[in-house]
């Protein structure tokens, strides 16, 4: 077993305002994707509560919230509306909503999974691997030990790391130095999970592992971290998480809006998003009197194809063909590759001509689809 050394930085930003986006950043040195939380297709801005115990509940795009008991936290970008640490815009905002006791086997998290090509590289779990080097800017209404964790994509090799907060409402930088673990079975270059980033939010004995160390356990935060679950109206705001190699932090590699979309979008796309009128269709044919088939050419290819689908509402869709035309009753992803998807759906109105061709689209400018091929 390999163990690791932990290095904690941590300073206000009053005092280190120029750590992150310095300009000695380097292209795609960071491995986290929207580490600034500048994107946020599927929800644009709204609160979401993770409400399945079961799955991962995704935010902002790329960063996932998870709780084993519904409905104790609240995730939202720019909650609580508090000024960005300085060079950022946005951050993710998390609101306990109950005074919760952690049970031992009880977690409570957000955080993300990164790729396997984007963590190939590292060596991780082999006699060459990389240090890393793991920061970001955090504010809590609390104050005290926090925790987190770096986790293979089997759950069972484990990183615990620990930070404090040492002045509640106020942007702390964080810093944590890996030593790259030579054990542990690790994904390689491939599109399954490499490395899953963990931020504990309440995290029980069971799952916490002691910092500092690799482990061949599953853990998802520290021995003894700080519950922000915990107590009811707590609130823990995150921004500009990286993580590179190196035995140290550099500035943060923000990237052009552009970029950080396109990159998003591999795991998530939000199409007709905003759009009204037939302007927006998407062509497609008839399959009987009230159902049909659009197809749509995706923006960017996706990690791999496109495994569920999210819509606004039903009454935000319609469909036409040879002047009949009726509101949405039914939709569902009918088939999809990294680049395409098929929707099937159904209309109220009958009329249409089987396997004549027709057009989808949105009804008004509250119309918004989501395909996710998150890992």
């Amino acid at each position: 077993m390999a163990y690791g050394i932990i290095n904690v930085d941590t300073v206000t930003t009053s005092t280190q305002g120029g750590i992150l986006g310095a300009g000695n950043a380097s292209a795609m040195k960071n491995r986290i994707i929207n580490g600034a939380m500048v994107i946020d297709q599927r929800n644009a801005g709204a609160s979401v509560t993770p409400a399945n115990t079961g799955a991962n509940t995704y935010t902002l795009d790329r960063w996932f919230g998870y709780g084993n008991v519904v409905s104790k936290f609240s995730v939202q970008q720019n909650a609580g509306s508090v000024t960005p640490p300085v060079g950022f815009s946005n951050y993710l905002g998390v609101t306990s909503l109950a005074n919760t006791s952690l049970a031992a086997g009880d977690q409570y998290v957000i955080g993300q999974s990164i790729e396997g090509f984007n963590t190939a590289d590292l060596g991780w779990g082999t006699a060459n691997a990389k240090t890393g080097a793991l920061s970001f800017q955090v504010y809590s209404s609390l104050t005290g030990t926090f925790g987190g964790a770096l986790r293979n994509s089997a759950a069972n090799y484990s990183y615990p790391f620990s930070y404090s907060i040492p002045v509640a409402n106020t942007w702390t930088t964080i810093s944590v130095t890996i030593v790259g673990p030579t054990s542990g079975t690790w994904v390689g270059a491939t599109n399954g999970i490499g490395i899953n980033v963990f931020f504990g939010l309440g995290v029980g004995s069971t799952l916490s592992g002691t910092a500092g160390s690799w482990s061949a356990n599953t853990y998802t935060s520290a021995t003894g971290a700080t519950s922000v679950v915990g107590t009811s109206g707590a609130t823990f705001y995150i921004t500009g998480v990286q993580l590179e190699v190196g035995s140290s932090a550099t500035g943060f590699e923000y990237r052009q809006y552009g970029q950080e979309l396109a990159l998003c979008q591999r795991y998530g796309q939000s199409l007709l998003k905003g759009a009204s009128g037939t302007g927006y269709s998407m062509s497609g044919f008839s399959t009987a009197l009230t159902t049909g088939l659009a197809v749509i050419s995706l923006p960017c290819s996706m990690r791999t194809a496109a495994s569920s689908l999210t819509f606004s509402a039903l009454s935000d869709f319609s469909a036409t063909t040879q002047g009949s035309s009726g509101a949405v009753t039914a939709l569902s992803l009918s088939g999809s590759t990294p680049t395409t998807i098929a929707l099937a759906f159904t209309c109220g109105t009958a009329g249409f001509i089987t396997a004549s061709p027709l057009f989808f689209f949105p009804a008004n400018s509250n119309a918004n689809l989501f395909v996710s091929a998150e890992l």
